[in-house]
């Protein structure tokens, strides 16, 4: 089908997560007819989020009566039907509009349907969404160039500044995660700070992560939010009137809880911009759409889409650590007689006791990593729960390991990632300084899944997991304990595969093992 001049209808209604990831569809149909006008129907609450996509030409709110869909459908003077929703509904709307072409994605309802009520497994329910939508447009011979949704595929019409046309002097940052979750901010100050380069930045953070985001040159001011006992509830006036103090012209904020849209909503910021799925996102100003599609690093790089109309990529993550750290460092590996060694980073904790490897399997693999390849294993991790931990595989490694748990502020395990040629962990906040340090990252995942965005980022990182088992993720973060009671994404990885594939980057990243 050859078409110069076709007016095209899209229909996927909801929900957001599906629309965003709906975005390689639009761009083939322009790369195949670039003269193409492409109208998207969506629900009204997502009109607004969605509006400044560069292949959507425009957008078209659903009404509640289906006749009135009808009537304004018939009066768009569509030439294509694309349904992309694939409901009664949807299917009503191409029968009764009467465009020519008309296609609709398959969605294989009654395969869906056996699989929910009967467990009976079918081979096109393995096929991703994404793919199904893309395939309906082999119909009308337009080729599939682009198949993965991108950073900057749903761009915002610029802000004109501030969004009041006035120069921005102060833009807040809110991020009081986790410290992995802190780590990927990193990519989202320096970019904002190259963007807005006389803008003044403030960090709003836990005491906790301070240390990340202190040596930060684009950090101009840190704002502390303790969220511990009653610092949740009184530290939401506390640190909604410090960033009033501010004068901030433009707020981002990557967490997503309904405490921080409410802390940034009544900081008075003019402008505040969050992500779509946040549980207070009607407190922003600006939504931009939340995939998981891509890392989270990318992720919290596209709240800049709120302000400016440009694509962005994701720069290597770069971190920095304060002087005094690395003298702490040096006579931590003086005290604990580590000069001269081939150092492997090992962090065996995590906050959510279902992302830990057994313990013994770790015992098992420090042994076979001094045994059989000579180096020195490190255990690293901060807190009571991570340095008892660590006492105890120390205890049964029988002097195989060097055990540094507890023993380091965030800033000196910054500083101490140098040190290593290689670093293997759980699903954790380390895992992510490794990565930004440049450390070849060995990650051990089990309840978490590389498609929630928070693998290691980078190249020559590697994952290890347990493919094809049918409960993983069972938990965005992970839990207390296994929900089905078997721990089969963690029991099921072996300390062969681990170490096997330890040797192997060591390997690659120009070690030799010792002759024996």
């Amino acid at each position: 089908m050859n078409e110069k001049n076709p007016k095209i209808l899209v229909v996927r209604l909801s929900s957001l997560g599906d629309i965003v990831l709906s975005s390689p569809v639009y761009k083939n149909i322009k790369a195949a007819w670039p003269t193409a006008h492409i109208t998207l129907m969506v629900k009204p609450q997502f009109a607004q989020v969605l509006a400044g996509h560069p292949d959507i030409d425009e957008i078209m709110v659903a009404k509640k009566n289906l006749w009135a869909n009808i009537r304004q459908i018939r009066n768009g003077g569509f030439t294509h039907f694309l349904d992309l929703h694939a409901t009664l509904k949807t299917i009503l709307f191409g029968f009764f509009s009467k465009i020519p072409n008309r296609l609709r994605y398959d969605k294989n309802a009654v395969q869906r349907r056996l699989f929910v009520k009967f467990h009976k497994a079918s081979p096109v329910l393995e096929k991703h969404t994404l793919d199904k939508y893309l395939e309906a447009l082999k119909a009308w011979n337009i080729p599939v160039i682009y198949k993965e949704p991108k950073l900057g595929d749903w761009a915002y019409k610029n802000a004109e500044e501030n969004g009041n046309g006035k120069k921005v002097n102060t833009i807040a940052i809110f991020q009081t995660s986790f410290i992995g979750d802190s780590v990927l901010t990193t990519p989202l100050i320096q970019k904002t700070a190259k963007l807005f380069p006389q803008a003044k930045i403030v960090v709003i953070t836990r005491p906790q992560t301070e240390d990340i985001f202190r040596p930060m040159k684009e950090v101009s001011q840190i704002i502390l939010n303790d969220k511990k006992g009653w610092n949740k509830i009184t530290g939401v006036w506390k640190t909604a009137k410090a960033i009033k103090a501010t004068k901030a012209d433009i707020i981002l904020v990557p967490h997503r809880s309904f405490r921080s849209a409410l802390i940034a909503w009544l900081s008075g910021v003019p402008v505040r911009i969050g992500f779509t799925s946040s549980e207070g996102w009607f407190l922003y100003t600006k939504t931009v759409p939340f995939s998981w599609m891509i890392h989270d690093a990318e992720r919290n790089l596209s709240l800049l889409q709120g302000i400016v109309k440009e694509k962005f990529t994701a720069e290597k993550l770069n971190m920095r650590y304060a002087p005094s750290a690395e003298e702490n460092v040096e006579r931590l590996i003086k005290d604990f007689n580590l000069e001269g060694k081939t150092l492997v980073g090992i962090h065996a904790g995590s906050a959510w006791p279902t992302k830990c490897w057994p313990m013994e399997y770790f015992v098992s693999l420090i042994s076979r990593l001094q045994t059989e390849l000579g180096v020195q294993a490190v255990l690293v991790g901060g807190g009571k729960k991570d340095a008892d931990l660590g006492e105890k595989i120390c205890q049964l490694s029988q002097g195989h390991t060097a055990n540094l748990c507890g023993k380091t502020s965030l800033a000196d395990l910054m500083a101490l990632m140098q040190h290593f040629k290689l670093f293997i962990t759980n699903d954790s906040g380390p895992m992510h300084i490794a990565t930004a340090f440049e450390v070849p990252t060995l990650a051990i995942f089990g309840p978490t899944t590389r498609e929630l965005g928070f693998f290691p980022y980078g190249e020559g990182h590697r994952v290890m997991e347990v493919k094809n088992l049918a409960c993983r993720p069972c938990a965005l973060h992970g839990g207390k304990k296994c929900p089905q009671g078997h721990f089969k994404c963690m029991k099921d990885i072996t300390v062969d595969t681990v170490f096997n594939n330890a040797k192997e980057m060591l390997l690659e990243h120009g070690y030799h093992i010792p002759a024996k």
